[in-house]
């Protein structure tokens, strides 16, 4: 079965990579491990393929010392941010190799010592347009990478985030501000079904 015809599809994260949300420095994230199966839709052409990824088939990792760099610093122990996906769509062309995929998510910070559960604040809401043509914006330029023949690609978009209602977070992060986020993964046909 060709590429272009396969039902299924699969998409691996990687390391290297990026995060950043207002002035605030990059965060270096590792984001191997991470895993998201689609079912291919109907395409808009010969060779578009249109992908929905149920959010009960994505796993992302957490952002937290073990897979997140500040500053060349891992990021302090019993802070964590789940990104939990509310949607993630997209389209791939497979002539030309490019990718788009819209994330929607809520990023969940929380601060812990041992069991006890320090700092809840509400969720962050993004919604990006990540795209493999790379963004610009006031505050961000990243260059993205169509998918080549392995299936490797490198998806780049930025976002703005509102408020989250929780008066110290707003005020520390100086919401409403962008999110950049860049994302390297492998996009390939997967023969087995989704769970």
């Amino acid at each position: 079965m060709s590429p272009a015809a396969a039902p299924r599809w699969q998409l691996d994260t990687l390391g290297a990579c990026e995060l950043a949300i207002a002035g605030y420095p990059l965060f270096r994230y590792d984001a191997r491990g991470g895993v998201a199966l689609a079912q291919a839709q109907a395409s808009v052409s010969a060779d578009a393929v249109e992908l929905a990824f149920p959010v009960e088939a994505i796993s992302i990792p957490p952002l937290d010392g073990r897979t997140t760099t500040v500053l060349g610093l891992p990021l302090p122990a019993g802070l964590s941010i789940s990104i939990v996906p509310q949607q993630l769509t997209g389209q791939l062309n497979i002539r030309t190799g490019e990718v788009m995929l819209r994330l929607r998510a809520a990023f969940r910070f929380r601060v812990r010592l041992g069991r006890l559960e320090l700092l809840a604040p509400p969720d962050l809401a993004v919604d990006a347009l990540l795209s493999s043509a790379g963004c610009r914006s006031r505050r961000h330029q990243r260059q993205g990478q169509p998918r080549d023949g392995r299936g490797y690609t490198t998806v780049a978009g930025v976002a703005t985030v509102p408020p989250c209602g929780a008066a110290w977070l707003d005020r520390f992060l100086g919401l409403p501000d962008e999110a950049l986020a860049v994302l390297h993964c492998r996009l390939t046909a997967a023969p087995q079904p989704c769970p």
